[in-house]
């Protein structure tokens, strides 16, 4: 089997060492020695914008924020969804994966951060949610491993109440949050109930290296 090869190295605010890898034609992400996103996990990344984004019912000129840029396949699937007047907005908090996006990974997805729709916030997508009040007809959350277990525990702002509270006053009347996760355990709808949200849960089943694995997107439907 052809070794790893590493392409580029960045490190992220919390200090933690990523790694861009490349094997043939798949590419890594490893963040602090894990494996964090690989190109052939692009099934479940794309099935967040298709639920998110579904959901939306042609809502004219839609807003659009995506948090996590990722290997750019949420940002793609949304552009391929959404109609020509939509904005999207993609918060990533490493410039390293931006540019990575715009350099090595710009094929995989299809360069969608060459949309004109597109415009990228480089910052922590939890203080753009909280410095919103109903700007975004849906909010598309890949960020960690989902609700829980957290890789980084300063993640835990984005899905506890008051988190999700702080997105419930981003979205308009009627919009969305959805949240990819890495399963389906847990007591999240309860949680988004708390924060205002009619919830549900969607299995999507991956093809990439969990092959057999049922990740899920869960939706919170914006309250009065």
């Amino acid at each position: 089997m052809r070794p790893w090869e590493t392409l580029a190295e960045a490190d992220a605010p919390d200090g933690e060492r990523l790694l861009l890898r490349r094997r043939g034609h798949e590419y890594l992400i490893v963040v602090g020695g894990w494996d964090l996103m690989s190109s052939r996990d692009d099934s479940s990344a794309r099935a967040l914008a298709t639920v998110g984004c579904g959901a939306l019912r042609q809502r004219p000129g839609p807003r659009v924020l995506i948090g996590g840029l990722g290997m750019g396949y949420s940002l793609a699937a949304a552009c391929e969804l959404l109609p020509a007047d939509a904005q999207i907005e993609v918060a990533e908090l490493v410039p390293a994966v931006v540019e990575w996006n715009r350099g090595p990974l710009a094929d995989l997805a299809g360069r969608p951060l060459m949309d004109p729709r597109v415009s990228v916030f480089a910052g922590d997508v939890a203080d753009r949610i909280e410095a919103a009040r109903d700007e975004f007809d849906a909010i598309l959350l890949d960020v960690d491993n989902g609700p829980e277990p957290l890789a980084h525990d300063h993640n835990g702002r984005l899905y506890g109440v008051e988190g999700l509270r702080s997105a419930h006053r981003a979205l308009r009347q009627g919009g969305v949050h959805a949240v990819w996760s890495f399963s389906d355990g847990g007591d999240f709808s309860r949680v988004l109930g708390r924060a205002g949200f009619k919830a549900s849960v969607h299995a999507v089943a991956n093809r990439g290296r969990d092959r057999g694995r049922k990740h899920a997107i869960w939706l919170g439907r914006r309250r009065g």
